[in-house]
């Protein structure tokens, strides 16, 4: 026998059992999952400070304040029960300005369908759909209080707007902000060429996320664009529509800084956020500012609550 075969037949010690693992790996395995755990609050920890600080520490004060009859300037202030809700619902020409709320509800409309339109046919194959796209969004990015003041010269008498209306055969200057109606329309108008911008890229998003398979399928199958936006579309969509549809109307009700800015609340433009701007720092009635907000903002949350419950957000499944 050589001494190979005898190295092959030597018999292999059989494996040490398993025995329990040792005290200092068991601590570093404990250790390193309570890190684990730990560690997403850690990065938390700052947005959080923020948020609290700069979010709900102030609702908690305007609440408090709402049951107070402080000017916003005196440091004595003193507790009037709900004597400032009182008035707010014993006066109803506080709430009459909701009424300029339909204009822009009307233009949320008009925008959610506009936005919907161009990112539907800017999701297709077509030329110059980059550019398109930079052109539709870019309005959202400019500064609310910019576009006031250009939308401020573009309404005045012989302003831009008459002098483009004069190129096709219109002539005559108008007071396009000197009436309530032309002055919300116009109000509004802007509005929806500020903010399309934003459910255009929401609606965009979320149709690039259906997969291309469907597509192709329904093409194969014979599908128009009319028949792809129905059946695979409009499902598709779903949950980012009625997103859209929630900042509409909550917008709507809370609108402030374009009529602020172009008109400051004159002419019949002023918003229910605009008078209650006015309570606090032209009439120093912060108390009652503050239960016109807290109003508001449950008139809000009523208004989503009940949306919700009528279009519940189901999971879409389009396969």
């Amino acid at each position: 026998m050589t001494d190979t075969t005898r190295k092959a037949a030597r018999p292999v010690p059989p494996a040490a059992p398993a025995g329990p693992t040792p005290p200092s790996a068991a601590r570093r395995t404990r250790r390193w999952r309570r890190w684990r755990g730990v560690t997403p609050w850690l990065f938390l920890i700052g947005p959080l400070v923020l948020l609290i600080a700069f979010t709900y520490a102030p609702i908690v004060n305007m609440v408090a304040y709402s049951f107070t009859d402080w000017d916003g300037v005196s440091p004595e202030l003193h507790y009037t029960g709900a004597e400032n809700y009182a008035e707010l619902f014993t006066r109803p020409e506080l709430f009459e300005v909701f009424l300029v709320s339909g204009y822009y509800l009307a233009a949320s409309v008009v925008q959610i369908a506009a936005a919907l339109y161009f990112a539907t046919v800017l999701s297709f194959n077509v030329r110059f759909r980059n550019f398109f796209k930079g052109v539709l969004f870019f309005p959202y990015l400019i500064n609310g209080v910019a576009i006031g003041f250009v939308f401020l010269y573009f309404f005045q008498d012989g302003g831009t707007l008459d002098a483009i209306l004069s190129l096709f055969g219109y002539d005559g200057d108008r007071a396009w902000l000197g009436t309530p109606a032309s002055a919300n329309v116009s109000l509004a108008g802007v509005s929806v060429w500020r903010y399309m911008g934003l459910n255009f890229v929401l609606f965009l998003g979320a149709i690039q996320s259906i997969p291309g398979e469907l597509y192709e399928a329904a093409e194969l199958d014979g599908a128009n664009r009319w028949q792809q936006f129905r059946h695979i579309i409009a499902p598709g969509i779903r949950p980012v529509l009625s997103l859209s549809v929630i900042l509409s109307v909550s917008g709507s009700l809370s609108v402030f800084e374009i009529p602020y800015i172009m008109t400051g609340g004159a002419t019949g433009t002023e918003t229910f956020v605009i008078q209650t701007v006015k309570l606090a720092f032209q009439f120093n009635k912060t108390g009652l500012a503050s239960a016109a907000a807290v109003v508001l903002l449950l008139i809000i949350l009523a208004v989503t609550w009940v949306q919700r419950r009528l279009v519940p957000d189901d999971k879409v499944d389009l396969v």
